[in-house]
């Protein structure tokens, strides 16, 4: 991996976040605010659950930690308790903290640093699931019969407090090992029954491997980072309480859902050309989830695929409801069922709102007024803020990839397309083993979708000219 440092790069990424407008410090009035709520919380309603030994898992060096879980098995299946940290208790709706979070919608993450949707003495401090500390939460209990399915769940506010806090490749290495106690080691079991779960329900999740910017020696490089299969176990945590949530709120008549609608036929049937083309074998007969399952995305033509698979799941959105009737669509077509985003309220605004959905629900008492005043606006504030993420996101890997190859022009380097434009087939994506790059390619011929393939950097300059690749 090369780094990539310097002004160029700096003076690029400062620009990213003047040219899309983004939120800087927070103002004085909203600090003063938060400062107050960490040292008065509404903490009347929690009952005490610290006796409950609660784990994190987190990226390495997180600091906001949304959940904890504790995993138990139990006579006639599983429990999971899953404790949702309580932005509620810290939040007055109305207030300046309320109103700036409606500004900012989700923390958005740089390669230099990140603009938190709450400030740091909230997010990384008196509201986050950190070890050793006592703290607020949405505890949820979900029961599961012995093949994962849920068969009870309950939801109240609680003080809990984390044992531990670990990384995926400590949750990985302690399972592999079988060193894991089994609070931990249940993941791996339970996990896998979810998986199943999945499958049968025709759900799908996408093992494609992803860029990630990395620290290195004083800058900046991209990785390929493949998900383990603890990412996976513990997605399916999350995945199991954002179904349970959707329910809860289905049955009392108002909630807000993150919907997806079923890919018309017409990108499906571009789909099973692009198979067509890697080669793929996808009978008449058989779902394109259970193709997704079939394949290794180690391989070349696999990971073309697996890529352009995710062109199925573009149009997702938050559909709000009141009054018993379910909006159509409902359902979030790769989740397979209802769903709804409700596990991370310290980086994302909804998951607040559908915490106080659910809890009013399951304590049979009508939502508070703040919550049904601001859910009919929640929909679209939601799509703008994940746009401005995405696009974050994006633009700050193009950078960087930009500044890693800016000395580089005319140099040649192997990759393969993963991704050719129907209308032009000789304009696409290229994808670099190494560094890590995935990248416009413009040639004079249609392009070999998923083959391996010999390009040439045409150009590159952080902050001027993104990566762009030509057959050599």
């Amino acid at each position: 991996m090369t780094g990539a440092a310097g002004t160029p790069l700096r003076e690029a990424l400062r620009g990213l976040r003047t040219e899309l407008s983004l939120p800087g410090d927070f103002p004085a009035g909203v600090l003063a605010e938060a400062h107050d709520a960490v040292r008065a919380p509404e903490l009347g309603a929690h009952r005490d659950a610290t006796d409950i030994p609660f784990l994190t898992i987190d990226p390495p060096g997180a600091m906001d930690l949304d959940q904890a879980m504790h995993l138990e098995r139990r006579a006639h299946g599983y429990r999971v308790r899953y404790a949702i940290a309580d932005v509620a208790a810290f939040v007055r709706p109305g207030g300046a903290l309320d109103a700036e979070a409606h500004r900012r919608v989700t923390t958005l993450y740089f390669p230099d640093g990140r603009i938190p949707l709450h400030p740091e003495v909230l997010s990384e401090d008196a509201a986050s699931l950190l070890p050793g500390r006592v703290r607020p939460a949405a505890l949820w209990e979900i029961d599961l019969d012995p093949e994962g399915r849920a068969v009870a769940t309950r939801l109240s506010r609680a003080l809990v407090r984390s044992r531990a806090r670990l990384d995926y490749a400590d949750v990985q290495r302690q399972i592999d090992a079988g060193t894991a106690e089994e609070p931990l080691a249940l993941l791996r079991d339970i996990g896998t029954l979810r998986e199943e779960r999945e499958v049968a329900r025709g759900g799908i999740s996408l093992n494609v491997p992803e860029q990630e910017i990395t620290e290195h020696d004083g800058g900046y490089g991209l990785e390929y980072r493949a998900p383990l299969p603890a990412d996976g176990w513990n997605a399916q945590i999350s995945l199991l309480t954002g179904m349970a949530a959707a329910r809860v709120m289905a049955d009392s008549g108002t909630g807000i859902l993150r919907t997806l609608p079923v890919a018309p036929d017409g990108a499906v049937a571009r789909l099973r050309r692009s198979a067509e083309a890697l080669r793929i074998d996808w009978p008449q007969h058989v779902p394109y989830a259970e193709v997704v399952r079939s394949l290794d995305p180690r391989r070349t033509d696999h990971a073309a695929f697996l890529q352009d698979c995710t062109t199925l799941l573009r149009g997702a959105g938050y559909t709000a409801f009141e009054g018993g009737d379910l909006p159509v669509p409902a359902v979030h077509a790769a989740v397979a069922d209802l769903y709804t985003h409700c596990t991370a309220p310290l980086r994302r605004l909804v998951d607040r709102y559908a915490a106080e959905l659910c809890l009013a629900a399951c304590e049979d008492r009508d939502p508070p007024e703040w919550v049904l005043a601001a859910l009919p606006a929640l929909p679209k504030e939601m799509a703008e803020g994940t746009r401005r993420a995405n696009t974050v996101e994006r633009e700050s890997v193009d950078l960087v990839e930009a500044a890693l190859l800016q000395d580089r022009v005319g140099a040649v380097f192997d990759g393969y397309v993963v991704d050719v434009k129907d209308n032009e087939p000789a304009t696409g994506t290229v994808h670099i083993d190494d560094p890590a790059i995935v990248a416009r390619i413009e040639g004079d011929a249609p392009l070999p979708l998923g083959e391996r393939l010999r390009v040439r950097l045409a150009e590159a300059a952080p902050g001027t000219a993104k990566a762009l690749f030509n057959p050599a």
